[in-house]
């Protein structure tokens, strides 16, 4: 181990650095955005092969999950979740997370069609649509892929309404 690798010596006068500072509350305690689950869950257990399924079937149940999201919004994955989930804790998870994607994504859609009814900023929401879909296209493609490989995929942003 050279000079380089070893860590200058910390000082007995000088502060912990290792200790985060103290974070602040702004007062919007309890506010409904504070209590929506937006961390994504571990996939340290989630592995194939530990359900009833083949693995190739599970590889199969978790890219329809994924792929049908993106073709048929919250429908396609709640009934492969529904009807799999007890049979494979990798498509249990995978039918959730698409779940909870597509819920996210129809929110946004809610969102949009509220902002198009104000007289103002309308062409906003209507720009919105095609954002949502293509976003929901190539999500689901991407979790579709990953998932056939047998990677637990993990959307960068969905509220986490199902666990």
């Amino acid at each position: 181990m050279s000079d380089q690798d070893t860590p200058p010596p910390m000082d007995d006068n000088s502060p912990e650095q290792d200790a985060p500072p103290p974070v602040e509350s702004g007062g919007s305690e309890g506010s409904v955005m504070d209590s929506l689950p937006t961390e994504a869950p571990s996939t340290a257990g989630i592995g194939l092969g530990q359900g009833k399924l083949a693995e190739n079937d599970e590889k199969t149940m978790g890219l329809l999950s994924h792929i049908l999201g993106a073709v048929t919004t919250f429908v396609g994955p709640l009934i492969i979740w529904l009807i799999k989930k007890d049979e494979s804790p990798f498509v249990d998870d995978q039918g959730k997370e698409a779940l909870n994607f597509q819920i996210t994504i129809l929110i946004g859609y809610v969102a949009a069609a509220i902002v198009t009814m104000i007289p103002v900023i309308g062409c906003i929401g209507a720009l919105l649509y095609p954002v949502f879909g293509i976003v929901s296209l190539i999500f689901g493609i991407l979790g579709g892929i990953e998932a056939n490989k047998g990677v637990a995929y993990r959307y960068p942003f969905a509220l986490r309404l199902i666990s």
